[in-house]
């Protein structure tokens, strides 16, 4: 099985040679690198130029630092990238649960996606968190559990807002923890997303309504088990891949057939 094929389906395995390994400051980096962009863009008076190089500049930094993952790490980064792209829009622009200061969304948001499938691919890959991934995986679902409960009992008096939105992701991002074989990454997709949640909300980067459209379900700003709606988008995410990868293999099984007929067809003619 390659490289490419595991890492569509199965769990998040340790580097190979040349493969991702990101040392334990690019974590921390990453981190650290969501809340600048959103307490920046949060003091902008308008989203010319200075929202737009942003964009280009995260662009630049997912650039480099999934110069640092694997092939098969790489490719799924960056169809995330696209994949986010299309959620964001139905998201903030049609569905309109949480809508970003000026409207439109921001240039640097699909290329900070990427950054947070970057930070989880590389935080799942660590020794330690794959020596000790049950206890992980399982602190942060107590973590996420322990929000969505108190999103709908103590942080309601507290923040004035009631989150039921939060509670409703909390079974698929639990079901990822507990089943998926990438339950390492979806725990740290967790973190990541938590970390520029909380930061874009408390900067004013974007605001969640209090009330979801459609559904008209109490959210928090942001809500606490957000990090499931990745379940959806990691799906697709595999989709996709599974599609390449298929493409691949007929692709490849398809050569060595030409190429006979090509043979073929010479020694009939001559």
């Amino acid at each position: 099985m390659t490289e490419f094929q595991d890492r569509k389906t199965g769990r998040v395995t340790a580097p190979k040679p040349g493969a991702s390994r990101t040392p334990l400051w690019y974590l921390v980096a990453i981190l650290l690198y969501a809340p600048v962009v959103l307490f920046v863009d949060g003091h902008l008076s308008a989203p010319w130029p200075w929202e737009y190089l942003l964009g280009a500049l995260t662009l630049g930094v997912l650039a480099l630092w999934t110069s640092r993952l694997s092939a098969a790490d790489r490719t799924q980064v960056w169809i995330c990238v696209v994949v986010a792209t299309g959620w964001e829009y139905l998201g903030s622009q049609v569905w309109g649960g949480y809508r970003y200061r000026f409207g439109n969304i921001p240039t640097y948001v699909p290329f900070g996606h990427g950054l947070v499938y970057v930070f989880a691919f590389s935080l799942a890959a660590t020794p330690w968190v794959r020596r000790y991934e049950r206890g992980f995986t399982l602190g942060v679902l107590g973590i996420a559990v322990a929000w969505a409960l108190a999103g709908i009992t103590v942080l309601g008096p507290l923040t004035g807002r009631s989150d039921v939105h939060g509670l409703y992701w909390l079974p698929f991002f639990a079901a990822a923890v507990l089943f998926s074989p990438r339950r390492a990454l979806f725990a740290a997709i967790f973190i990541a997303v938590t970390d520029l949640e909380l930061a874009g909300t408390v900067f004013g980067a974007w605001t969640w309504l209090p009330s979801t459209p459609w559904f008209h379900v109490a959210s928090g700003n942001p809500p606490s088990a957000i990090a499931g709606g990745y379940t959806i988008i990691d799906g697709t995410v595999l989709l996709l891949v599974g599609l390449i990868a298929s493409a691949r293999r007929r692709r490849a099984v398809a050569r060595p057939y030409a190429a006979a007929g090509g043979v073929t067809s010479l020694g009939g003619s001559s």
